[in-house]
């Protein structure tokens, strides 16, 4: 049995990080919502193999046990004694490194997949509680909706969707570590120049103004620091008609909202001589 799905990427509209757990992970406050940039995710199942095997059309990408989608099925199969052999093929339309969670996006797909080839019968809750030993993105991509993010990865709670603006994504020809990047945090200096809660309640709302007012990234400045084309990539945006402007999860990656897709396409065609990947999207 063959099963395809689509695995959207996501973008932060808001990201703040309270503390640091003993285990040196950090805490998350975040809001996140998924994007029409998606890869496509193919999983298929064998008897006559034991193998997980996995494909991508990037070479900028592991097939093996470093990649997140391989990581999803050997954790899927062992936890639920399936035998299968699983084979995964990857088109890759999401850009690699670039903080719209894509590895993560491909692996809640495996397993959103593998749950109904197999009838596993498991709930989205259920499927997001096991995905967490993967990466933290991948409980809220297991969803693929608007969202309170918080703890680990693992709390994730449901919000009003977000406005179905278009969105102008810009990729700077850089990648980002994140491991590299959370190292760097220091909580004795971090400025959390971002308001969750009023995020939630002009989504609620459907107040724009009070949402714009509120996002916010404190990951970018530590970012910017090692990569400083970002800050003048998001005033770029705001120059050219942006309504808001901040980078995505660990960067490299910034988009900005326009409230017309007017606004939306002329700050498109003014990035394209600046800016290696420019994607013109809408929220999900």
């Amino acid at each position: 049995m063959n099963v395809i799905e689509k695995a959207p990427a996501k973008i932060n509209l808001g990201l703040d990080t309270p503390m640091r757990y003993p285990d040196g992970s950090p805490q998350w406050n975040m809001i996140m919502t998924s994007i029409d940039l998606a890869d496509y995710v193919s999983v298929e199942v064998f008897q006559k193999h034991h193998q997980i095997k996995v494909y991508t059309d990037s070479g900028f990408l592991p097939n093996d046990q470093r990649n997140l989608a391989y990581q999803a099925v050997h954790i899927l199969r062992n936890r639920f004694h399936q035998k299968d052999g699983v084979t995964v093929r990857i088109k890759k339309n999401i850009p690699v490194a670039a903080g719209l969670g894509g590895g993560s996006a491909d692996a809640a797909a495996v397993l959103r997949a593998l749950n109904r080839i197999w009838h596993l019968g498991l709930s989205l809750e259920e499927l997001a509680k096991i995905s967490l030993t993967i990466d933290s993105d991948v409980p809220y991509c297991v969803y693929n909706q608007t969202a309170h993010v918080t703890g680990h990865g693992e709390k994730v709670n449901l919000l009003a969707p977000f406005p179905h603006y278009s969105i102008v994504l810009a990729k700077p020809k850089v990648s980002v570590s994140t491991p590299t990047i959370l190292k760097r945090i220091d909580y004795q200096r971090l400025n959390h120049n971002v308001n969750i809660e009023q995020i939630i309640q002009g989504l609620e709302q459907v107040d724009e103004e009070m949402m714009f007012d509120a996002m916010g990234n404190v990951l970018e400045p530590l970012t910017n620091q090692m990569y400083p084309e970002i800050m003048k990539l998001k005033q770029k945006m705001l120059d050219h008609g942006a309504s808001v402007a901040q980078m995505s999860g660990t960067g490299p990656t910034v988009f900005g909202v326009c409230k017309k897709l007017s606004q939306a396409k002329r700050l498109q065609n003014s990035l394209r001589g600046f800016c290696h990947e420019v994607y013109l999207v809408r929220a999900l």
